[in-house]
């Protein structure tokens, strides 16, 4: 093992800015002065052997005037001095001054004083050598039977270590541990004796856990959780041992403590899969995150909940506890809240559905009493797509949740209400039965609505499916009242009559850029007319839209008056009354038009929109058969084939979840029986806390490719040439969070090299944990040296630096060998993401770092090179299939992923064929990033700028 990878107990923080003290002036301090000056000179010995240095001449000094000490810092400070001081000579036999120590630790074993023998009896436990140990054998045992259990814990963690290094000097190790655990009362000292015979001696952990196998609800949590190990262990080598202990583990998930508790239904899990089992396991979680207060529990607790789910035989036993579920509901954190609704979305059944929907109304009425709030907003969002979903799955449902969800149009959180426009907008084009309904309370609440953009959308609403007269009227007299007097430019002049100024002021608004929905630029600017500001009066919310400028609007507003319109003059024969109704639309269009080519508003109306509404007021003055099909039946045809192709993907991406969820078994798989099972066979299943231990140390282990040869041959980087006197390679190992390179070093010479250190630096969010420990290579010899590199967003990082040495008995200066740059991929850290089209939006708007990438590719065909852009960027295109398919020589699509350190990256893709040029000509185009880092935009334009010439075979 090399000096790199010995086995570090103590980590101590050293001030690299203090001046190393001479080894002089250090045996001065130890020899002669008092009590504080031999403490601090014996804290910078201990750092000076940390950083390699060897001062053996010290050793004597502190032996003789250190040693003999009863200072209690003192006496710390040289548990740690003898912890990492070379106690050997070179050829590795103990240095002759150590017997003088071990007989000092021999003494402080039998001090009356408890805290010195405990820490004396930890650091036995860090010693390697059996040669000093021996002479203590007497006194650890003994230690045994002190007063304290203080020293009693710490005498069982030594003999534990003791057995387990060095068998010989204790053999009776077990034996003697079964004893004291019988007798013993205290509980951390209990847990520590059946922690060993755990590890120790299996069966006789076994034998005493038989004894008081009744009364371990009332031992302590430590030691129950020894228990639950030692049991999950045992079933897990010897499954004919379940039976016998399966009680235990029931009773355990009654204990006092959260993570006994939590342990316990981990365990019982994985021992049975009996629904009495599960059940019990799911409560006891469901518990747990209900009565923990600290969030993170409740996520990690939430996560086991859907593993369970994940198992197609417990998604049942799970589907009886929904309504205990969204008990965790009353948990204020939105994580936590968006997690359950997600795992009660994925239960509910038509047997719970009606109670979920119940609580979700409950609780969407909760949000609406609760002073304001922006988790509440967002709370509010997921309550409104839970019910969505609820009432798309169940169709039966819509008619109780729409009448509750439609009191939120009038929300002033603009997002939330958009969300039940969206959920309302569907429910009527699927649910027939429930038009009257939803018109009804849609004409309720039009008058209330605050947002301008949830405006348009009830007034599309209302427009296409109002389809009686009563309705039609109804219509008209909202929007009359909304609109407020007619004509309006009149009206408000009136108003202002007697206040305006002899001369208006006219200005040029500043240029406003805009970015529309396909990602492209649009620049705007507002000739407007100061006006002397009087106190705003109750205008109505129509007025108050078209006064500030919004004429998108007004174009919807004329849209929609033109629809019911035309269905009036179908459904009523009287002419009289059917020129009426059109003459009214047409007048408040009319009136609209006029008020835009005023100076009153804030913004003048665009071409666009007049020529919308010119076009509606030629559609009513002509009332041609055409286009009153174009009206009345082609909007609704679109609605309905978006809305089938929606429910399509839905339906499509269910299907992938549930396949991959089933247990495919083919005619000639052989079954299993646990019971026939050889102990041997049975170790091929993974052992839960041994995994756990893994992910703990951060040492999980990948699912490598196919072919593991070429997955981590791909991660080796050349850093030296194969001329130079030292050739080099690192295998470069991502973690989550960290990046470990592991390097070859290979003397090709024939000289000794000493001091063969390698030296790296970082550029970009990299930071080196620790200096590598410097080498002395034989000729022709090789080394690995390994190196941590933390990582801290997600970037582009560069690693470079050399490898210096000296060549013995050579005079020249030291020798430098410079190192090849090792180039992090920022691909080890995005992962395919998704979001509604809503949230791209906002995120595309918010994100201020863009980065443009031309296309320059040799790729001909536009889908391959949407293909092999999201294979080389670890991207999800969030266009729709259907929206891809076809050809027709230009092609968009939205690409969305996500950092394992929570950053986003959006890309929009905007790229053509260029017929002119000929069948073969290459695709051309722009691919445009936005991301909230400057790195993450940057690193990701450089991927795809050095993927993009790469062809997609």
């Amino acid at each position: 093992m090399t000096a790199a990878e010995n086995v570090c107990y103590t980590l101590i923080n050293v001030p690299m800015d203090s001046e190393p003290p001479s080894e002089i002036s250090l045996k001065n301090d130890l020899e002669k002065g008092d009590v504080k000056s031999k403490t601090e000179a014996l804290k910078k010995v201990i750092i000076m052997i940390l950083n390699g240095e060897k001062l053996p001449g010290l050793l004597m000094t502190i032996i003789r005037f250190v040693l003999p000490l009863q200072d209690h810092t003192i006496k710390k400070l040289l548990l740690v001095f003898w912890e990492i001081v070379p106690k050997t000579t070179p050829d590795g036999r103990l240095l002759h001054e150590m017997i003088l120590v071990c007989d000092a630790y021999r003494k402080d074993l039998q001090h009356p004083n408890e805290f010195i023998r405990g820490s004396t009896l930890r650091f036995l436990c860090k010693l390697k050598e059996a040669e000093l140990l021996e002479p203590l054998m007497p006194a650890i045992r003994a230690c045994l039977e002190h007063r304290h259990s203080y020293v009693r814990r710490n005498a069982v963690l030594a003999i534990y270590t003791i057995y387990r290094n060095f068998e010989h000097l204790i053999p009776d190790a077990p034996e003697l541990i079964h004893d004291f655990l019988v007798n013993e009362k205290d509980a951390s000292c209990k847990r520590n004796a059946f922690m060993m015979l755990i590890h120790a001696d299996q069966d006789r952990a076994l034998d005493y856990l038989s004894t008081c196998i009744d009364q371990v609800q009332t031992f302590g949590d430590i030691l129950q959780l020894v228990i639950v190990e030692l049991i999950y262990k045992v079933c897990h080598a010897n499954p004919s041992e379940r039976a016998r202990f399966i009680r235990c583990i029931y009773n355990l998930l009654q204990s006092s403590s959260p993570a006994v508790k939590y342990e316990a239904a981990g365990t019982l899990v994985t021992l049975s899969s009996a629904p009495t089992a599960i059940k019990a396991a799911a409560q006891c979680y469901i518990d747990l995150i209900i009565k923990e207060s600290d969030n993170n529990v409740k996520l990690i607790v939430l996560d086991r909940l859907i593993e369970l789910k994940e198992h197609p035989a417990h998604e049942r036993v799970l589907q009886d506890l929904v309504m205990d579920i969204l008990r965790v509901l009353s948990t204020p954190d939105l994580e936590v809240r968006k997690k359950t609704l997600q795992l009660a979305l994925d239960l509910v059944s038509s047997r719970n559905v009606e109670e979920l929907v119940i609580v979700l109304k409950k609780e969407v009425i909760k949000t609406n009493n609760v002073s304001e709030h922006e988790d509440t907003d967002k709370y509010r969002q997921l309550l409104v797509r839970t019910l969505h979903s609820c009432s798309v799955r169940f169709p039966d449902m819509a008619a109780n949740v729409i009448p509750v969800l439609m009191e939120f149009l009038s929300d002033s959180n603009e997002a939330a209400a958009a969300d039940v426009l969206e959920f309302v907008r569907e429910a009527i084009q699927r649910f027939d039965n429930l038009r009257m309904l939803i018109v009804e309370k849609m004409l309720e609440v039009f008058h209330a609505i605050k947002s301008v953009k949830i405006y348009r959308g009830a007034l599309w609403i209302l427009g296409e499916y109002c389809s009686t007269k009563e309705d039609i009227q109804s219509v008209m007299t909202e929007v009359r009242r909304s609109l407020g007097e007619i004509p309006i430019v009149e009206s408000e002049i009136k108003k202002e009559a007697g206040e305006l100024k002899p001369e208006e002021e006219i200005t040029v608004g500043p240029v406003q850029k805009l970015v529309t929905e396909m990602g492209t630029y649009a620049t705007q600017s507002a000739l407007s007319s100061s006006r002397p500001t009087k106190k705003e009066e109750e205008r109505p919310p129509l007025r108050g839209f078209l006064l500030d400028g919004d004429f998108f609007v007004a174009a919807s507003l004329a849209t929609t008056l033109t629809k019911v319109a035309l269905r009036y003059v179908a459904l009523v024969q009287e002419k009289k009354k059917q020129n009426s109704f059109v003459a009214e639309a047409m007048l408040l269009m009319a009136s609209i038009l006029h008020l835009g080519k005023s100076s009153l508003p804030k913004k003048p109306i665009t071409d666009d929109d007049v020529d919308r509404i010119s076009l509606c007021l030629k559609v009513l003055s002509e009332c041609s058969p055409l286009m009153n099909d174009i009206f009345n039946k082609e909007c609704r045809q679109s609605l309905s084939h978006m809305l089938s192709a929606k429910l399509e993907e839905e339906k499509l991406s269910q299907k992938k979840e549930s396949e991959k969820r089933n247990v495919t078994v083919q005619p000639d798989d052989p079954i299993s029986f646990m019971q026939l099972t050889a102990k041997n066979e049975m170790n091929c299943k993974e052992d839960q806390f041994q995994l756990s231990l893994l992910a703990a140390m951060g040492n999980t282990q990948r699912k490598e490719a196919a072919d593991p040869l070429a997955s981590k041959l791909n991660k080796v980087t050349q850093l030296t040439g194969f001329s130079d006197p030292v050739y080099a390679e690192a295998y470069v190992h991502v973690n989550q969070y960290d990046i470990v390179l592991d390097v070859l070093v290979v003397n090709q010479t024939s000289d000794t090299l000493q001091n063969c250190t390698l030296e790296l630096a970082t550029l970009g969010d990299l930071k080196l944990v620790e200096k590598p420990s410097p080498l002395t290579l034989a000729p022709h010899d090789f080394a690995n040296i390994k190196a941590n590199v933390k990582v801290a967003s997600t970037e582009n990082g560069i690693i470079f630096g050399n490898i210096v040495y000296d060549v013995s008995g050579a005079a020249s200066d030291r020798n430098c060998v410079v190192l090849s740059d090792i180039h992090i991929d920022i691909m080890d850290y995005i992962q395919p993401a998704t979001c509604t089209d809503a949230e791209f939006r906002q995120m595309w708007a918010e994100f201020e770092w863009e980065n443009k990438v031309t296309v320059n590719t040799n790729i001909v065909d536009l889908n391959d090179y949407l293909q092999h852009i999201l294979k080389s960027t670890n991207m999800k295109c969030l266009t729709p299939e259907k929206a891809l398919s076809g050809y027709c020589g230009f092609m968009a699509a939205n690409l969305y992923a996500r950092s394992i350190f929570g950053e986003d990256a959006l890309a929009n893709v905007s790229i053509e064929k260029p017929i002119q040029q000929g069948p073969e000509a290459p695709v051309t185009g722009h691919i445009r990033i936005r991301a909230k880092s400057q790195g993450m935009a940057l690193s990701l334009g450089d991927k795809i700028n050095l993927s993009q010439k790469k062809t997609s075979i």
